[in-house]
């Protein structure tokens, strides 16, 4: 069956180690949207971060995808939602409680702001604002908005510091969110139903697609249930082995034009 949609991570998959989207992935995924096949970019980062991205790739208008926030929401590219799985003001408060217990820097992400408890705020919160142009917001517990839609929290720290809480993590929470590292320096936590994989199941039901026209490439672990989704997982070939495991092939790595030599490969006529 031939690939009808392919869904693309950004950082480490769609970019390459210089954070740049080369010429010949560009070229690549204009000629899959040539032959009529939607690219999806599918990523941790809010639209906001996304955005960039879809403009140079010429993808525009309300019959283009993007999944944000690692599946929390599935939207247009022109910001239209069409599947949101957000967290609560009581969620807020037991994860911001748990960031506290096991003595790591913390946030949450809405659509328009990152806010964090943090009077230090973390180098990483820093970062992530400049990566997804997201202004900060520095609230207290007690100051933070009832009504807020919370799209994911964040445990932000140094990699070992991620690596020292990780198995801290009670199994209690892992029951009841969707927890997923997404780079050395994040631990995520979302709703429950929230996953790249899920929200591209339900998007390829809203565009009566099966997963065996859909190919997913990735390389972290957050990109783990859309590769084992799909039918043509691809992982990068500087993905972790959990992801290449999981994949039907493995590609080049983002350095060497990976996600343009897989897209080639498996999915234009």
């Amino acid at each position: 069956m031939s690939i009808k949609l392919i869904a693309i991570d950004i950082d480490g998959t769609l970019l390459n180690e210089k954070n740049e989207l080369a010429p010949a992935t560009i070229d690549a995924v204009q000629a899959a949207e040539a032959q009529g096949i939607k690219v999806v970019l599918c990523s941790g980062r809010p639209l906001s971060g996304v955005a960039p991205y879809i403009k140079k790739l010429g993808i525009s208008g309300d019959d283009q995808y993007a999944i944000t926030y690692n599946g929390s929401v599935a939207q247009t590219v022109s910001g239209k939602v069409l599947i949101n799985h957000s967290l609560s003001y009581d969620d807020y408060i037991d994860l911001e409680a748990l960031s506290r217990k096991l003595g790591v820097h913390f946030q949450v992400e809405t659509p328009d702001y990152i806010y964090t408890a943090n009077k230090n705020i973390s180098a990483y919160t820093i970062y992530e604002s400049n990566l997804v142009t997201m202004l900060i917001r520095y609230r207290e517990v007690n100051e933070m908005p009832r009504d807020l839609t919370i799209s994911k929290a964040m445990f932000v720290d140094h990699a070992q510091e991620i690596d020292r809480i990780k198995p801290l993590i009670p199994q209690s929470f892992k029951d009841k969110y969707y927890v997923v590292q997404s780079t050395p320096v994040f631990i995520e936590v979302m709703n429950k139903e929230a996953s790249k994989g899920n929200a591209l199941r339900g998007l390829a039901a809203k565009l009566g697609l099966s997963a065996d026209e859909i190919m997913t490439l990735g390389d972290q672990g957050n990109d783990l249930t859309m590769i084992e989704y799909a039918g043509m997982g691809v992982a990068m070939g500087n993905a972790i082995d959990e992801v290449k495991q999981a994949a039907n092939a493995v590609t080049l790595t983002n350095a060497e034009d990976g996600v343009a030599a897989a897209i080639r490969k498996y999915a234009l006529k």
